[in-house]
């Protein structure tokens, strides 16, 4: 019997809301956004300490896209989901937000 693959795909990362476009509505009337965050931290690898900077391709939809259209870009954000193709027929990935929390910048 073959074994099967796991279900697990969750991604939490903190980050800055590098850009977001405007408040779209799906042909469904659900409210959609894409968004671009960037990531800057230290990282522990190898017993030694890697520089990580990268920009992730986001999108939301329902509750959580009308909430980063409210957040100012800049916006420090702590986002969970999970990671999916951009498009439905591209080769590019995307994280699919559900949960965003504003971060305190001054902790």
């Amino acid at each position: 019997m073959r074994e099967r693959a796991p279900d697990t795909n969750r991604l939490a990362i903190d980050a800055t809301l590098a850009t977001r476009d405007a408040l779209r509505h799906t042909p469904a009337g659900l409210a959609a956004i894409d968004a671009v965050l960037l990531h800057r931290s230290e990282q522990p690898e190898a017993g030694g300490r890697r520089r990580v900077e990268c920009e992730i391709a986001a999108v939301a939809f329902g509750g959580v896209a009308e909430a980063i259209a409210k957040l100012p870009v800049g916006s420090a954000v702590r986002c969970e989901g999970f990671v999916a193709r951009r498009w439905r027929t591209g080769l590019t990935l995307a994280l699919h937000i559900d949960r965003i929390e504003p971060l305190d910048e001054h902790n």
